[in-house]
């Protein structure tokens, strides 16, 4: 019998993410592509991760996560996002809020089931969906502000949709959905009797001051909302892979078991720091932060429009679609690597989050940077004006 891979892997295409990363590093340039967050971790989640492995906590821990955290994951929630969640029944912690995305999606979606995203979407969801066998479904939103209809919403939905995809603050479009959207959104999917998937990772990455609203406080949302969380980019620590989900209890027990099949659990010391994190930082922590992402944004948008990339301003999170028609090739690909040659800055090809031709004339950029870093390439950028 000739041995092949699985039919399934045919349809999930590499990152591009990880690919521009590849390619800076061999050009040895400065890596604009991935977010991974250059910003110091704070002190009180180091020094959590640390004394827990001191204490012990380097064992398998309960397949949600360990009390201490989905404690403190629940009063965060109740806090800041108005959501009240059970922390023995409703909170599963994962791997990542990717992990949490998969988890969610291998245990409530069924082969052939149609997934609703908004178009430019983070990558990952897309292909998460495709690696259960679910079909994405994309509705466009249009430039600068990544405006969509919900017309269009309501005409995607067939009589196999059984989800719709918000990331907000939004990756790779830093848009940040008014209560207005998401208030439509709800209805449509009330009415249709829908899952709605929230990523909400980029929750304390807001600007103008703009707020952070879940979907799962609009009436009636919170028994067939999934929100999805992590403090990999507010604490920095991508690496550490410390997501979490928040569900009813009926899929909450579904998401769980995923979970435990797929990760055993997250890594326990690392979660007593995302815990230490949680219940030390102060509120002026999160706000300090949110000023000076935004500082960084007004620079680095500043420099793209000065080279003629011109940037879609992002309300949140900390990535920025920019127009690169002007660089040379026909691809995104071949503009990124035509960047990267030329002033040695890396972004990702647009294409890495349009499901059609659309985005080819888009780079992604991500100024979670050290100051250094993104002083760097704001000079590198200003030798193409």
């Amino acid at each position: 019998m000739k041995r092949t891979g699985n039919t399934r892997m045919a349809q999930l295409a590499p990152s591009e993410i990880r690919a521009m990363t590849q390619a800076c590093a061999k050009a040895k340039g400065l890596n604009m592509a991935q977010g991974v967050c250059d910003t110091p971790v704070p002190v009180p989640v180091r020094e959590g991760a640390k004394q827990a492995m001191d204490h012990g906590f380097n064992t398998y821990t309960r397949f949600d996560g360990l009390a201490e955290l989905r404690q403190a994951v629940a009063r965060k929630l109740a806090r800041y996002n108005g959501i009240q969640a059970d922390p023995e029944t409703d909170i599963t912690v994962s791997a990542g809020a990717t992990g949490s995305f998969h988890c969610a999606s291998a245990a409530l979606l069924n082969p052939g089931d149609e997934v609703i995203l908004f178009e430019p979407y983070y990558q990952y969801h897309a292909t998460a969906l495709k690696s259960v066998d679910a079909v994405p479904v994309a509705v466009r939103m249009q430039p600068p502000d990544w405006t969509f209809s919900l017309d269009e919403v309501e005409r995607a939905v067939t009589d196999r949709t059984r989800a719709i995809v918000i990331n907000s603050p939004g990756n790779p479009s830093g848009k940040v959905f008014s209560r207005v959207e998401l208030e439509g959104i709800a209805e449509l999917a009330t009415r249709h009797d829908l899952f709605v998937f929230t990523d909400e990772i980029y929750e304390y990455f807001l600007y103008d001051g703009r707020q952070h609203i879940s979907i799962a406080t609009l009436p009636g949302m919170a028994e067939r909302t999934i929100t999805i969380g992590g403090y990999s980019k507010t604490f920095s620590i991508t690496g550490w892979r410390i997501g979490y989900s928040v569900a009813a209890k009926r899929w909450a027990d579904l998401i769980g078991a995923m979970n435990d099949l797929l990760y055993v659990c997250a890594s326990a010391p690392l979660q007593m720091g995302v815990a230490a994190g949680i219940n030390e930082l102060p509120d002026s922590f999160y706000q300090t932060m949110a000023r000076e992402f935004q500082q960084k944004r007004d620079r680095f948008c500043a420099a793209l429009s000065r080279a003629g990339l011109t940037p879609s301003i992002p309300q949140g999170a900390y990535y920025v679609l920019a127009d690169a028609s002007r660089l040379p090739g026909s691809t995104g690909k071949d503009r990124a690597m035509a960047l990267l040659d030329k002033v040695g800055v890396a972004a990702v090809p647009g294409e890495a989050f349009f499901s059609g031709p659309g985005g080819s004339r888009f780079l992604r950029f991500s100024y979670a940077k050290t100051d250094a870093d993104l002083d760097e390439a704001c000079r590198r950028l200003d030798t193409l004006s």
